[in-house]
């Protein structure tokens, strides 16, 4: 039996594959389209899959298009079921088999619970906006996932953060990123009473409400304060992630109040926010973020959610899901040339599942130099205020990063840690003295290898990693789009 979960018709579109209920595949269609955060499928994705893996005999669907269409005409969007109408819309690809619809809300728990491995959980789902939901608490317990609590639109501390980020001169619902990272360039103490009076009410009850947002930020508010300018944007920035990060922890507060469990499942697109991450561990044990938690990943979630006896062991769960280029340079010969050139793009084996490269499709330089961060912006085309974060082998995480509490490790660049020596390795550092780090374990794979030798080499345990794109494009997929990389920026890319 072939089974599809399918995510588009909004932003970040995706597909998962399911072969006799064991997870197979799953891609972002933008990787086969080359359209940055692409909302509709691909053919060339949807091409790839079936003839791959056979065409789907049913499809889950990550959110209920009636309860979208009610929401969007409380919204004042006008009627919009032409739109919703999933079945013609998968009929445009071919498609044409059962759709099964899944409450938005609950794929995004769905894939993040059933990949934790817990057997016990509060999950958190933080996002924008799906159907009318923006926020929920789920319990997790067994094969069982129970809703316990909702906030409903237009209370979206999603959409607010989206708004400050159009507010920034950037685009929502994609640079979010970006603003977290320009916020440690900023001085929270000048607007964050001003951020804070004018959007987020923090009720002082008994936490019935985690958090209340004053005004429908639906459409943004670049309307706000326009005596600030583009020289205010990272005081902006850091005054949103002051006042995210007080919203976010009356959430976690709530959440850990409403069971005993010590463990917390982290999903929605809020679940990137690594540096708000940090915080989790002030009040659980254990914190999982399935590497996709956006709503990509919900394409996974939305068969979970109606297939839980599919659940997958993290010891089985892997990011790298996507299209394969299989492999053809020894370790060896890529560590060699990282030491006499700086720099070097990676694309090899199936590519991440997740808006993270982890060692397939990265970008890696050497840490050590005060150079390299510039460099690298350069190649990538980015603000030069843009962070990086190293990989680094596992067993030597706590030797050089100060790891916040319930995070020993960060295999899927879920959270910051301080960095024990920035003056040795400041291409990795961002102005704050965090990191965003990856941790490698002792897994056999190709990476882990790869960086065993480069320490072997050097007595360096670290490489940065970073995407391999440049701004407002997709990563690199497939081998014609290394080769492209290659010629067009000028960086040896090995497979």
């Amino acid at each position: 039996m072939i089974t599809w979960g399918i995510s588009a018709n909004s932003h970040d579109a995706a597909i998962a594959v399911f072969c006799d209920e064991k997870l197979v595949f799953a891609s972002h269609s933008e990787r086969f389209s080359g359209k940055k955060n692409d909302r509709d499928l691909s053919q060339r994705l949807v091409d790839y899959a079936g003839q791959k893996y056979g065409m789907p005999d049913r499809v889950y669907w990550y959110e209920n298009p009636y309860f979208k269409t009610a929401r969007q005409l409380f919204a004042g969007q006008g009627w919009k079921w032409k739109d919703n109408d999933i079945k013609a819309y998968l009929a445009k690809y071919k498609i044409d088999c059962p759709i099964t619809y899944v409450d938005h809300h609950k794929s995004h728990a769905a894939a993040g619970y059933y990949t934790s491995g817990f057997n016990n959980a509060v999950v958190i789902v933080l996002d924008a906006i799906g159907e009318f939901t923006t926020y929920s608490v789920w319990e997790g317990d067994g094969s069982k996932l129970r809703k316990l609590t909702t906030l409903e639109y237009p209370n979206s501390l999603g959409l607010f953060y989206s708004a400050m980020t159009q507010r920034c001169y950037l685009k929502p619902n994609e640079d979010e990123y970006i603003l977290m990272g320009m916020s440690a360039y900023g001085n929270p103490s000048r607007l964050t009473r001003d951020v804070l009076y004018d959007f987020v009410s923090l009720p002082n009850d008994d936490y019935q409400h985690a958090f209340r947002i004053k005004k429908n930020l639906h459409r943004g508010c670049q309307d706000w304060r326009p005596d600030l300018i583009v020289k205010d944007t990272f005081d902006i920035a850091a005054a949103t992630q002051a006042v995210y990060e007080m919203a976010f922890e009356r959430v976690l507060q709530q959440a850990a109040s409403m069971t005993g469990s010590r463990q917390l499942v982290l999903m929605g697109g809020c679940a990137l926010n690594c540096l708000a991450n940090r915080l989790t561990g002030k009040y659980f044990e254990k914190t999982w973020i399935m590497p996709n938690p956006g709503d990509a990943g919900s394409a996974i979630g939305a068969v979970l959610a109606k297939r839980p006896n599919w659940a997958i062991e993290p010891k089985y769960f892997t990011p790298y899901l996507g299209y394969d280029m299989g492999s053809s340079t020894p370790n060896e010969k890529i560590v060699e040339y990282i030491v006499q050139n700086k720099i070097c793009g990676l694309a090899r084996g199936p590519a991440e599942f997740g808006p993270r490269a982890l060692g397939n499709r990265s970008l890696l330089a050497d840490p050590r130099g005060n150079d390299i961060k510039d460099t690298v912006n350069a190649i990538k085309q980015r603000q030069e205020f843009r962070p990086f974060g190293p990989a680094i082998l596992e067993e030597h995480v706590d030797q050089y990063f100060d790891m916040p509490s319930g995070w020993s490790n960060s295999r899927y660049m879920q959270v910051v840690a301080r960095c024990r020596r920035p003056d040795l390795y400041p291409a990795i550092v961002h102005r704050d003295g965090t990191s965003r780090v990856q941790t490698v374990p002792q897994d056999g794979s190709p990476f882990r290898q790869l960086l065993e030798l480069w320490y072997a080499r050097t007595g360096c345990p670290m490489l940065l990693n970073t995407s391999l794109n440049i701004k407002g494009q997709p990563m690199v997929n497939n081998h014609a789009d290394a080769r492209n990389f290659e010629h067009q920026y000028d960086v040896k890319v090995f497979n």
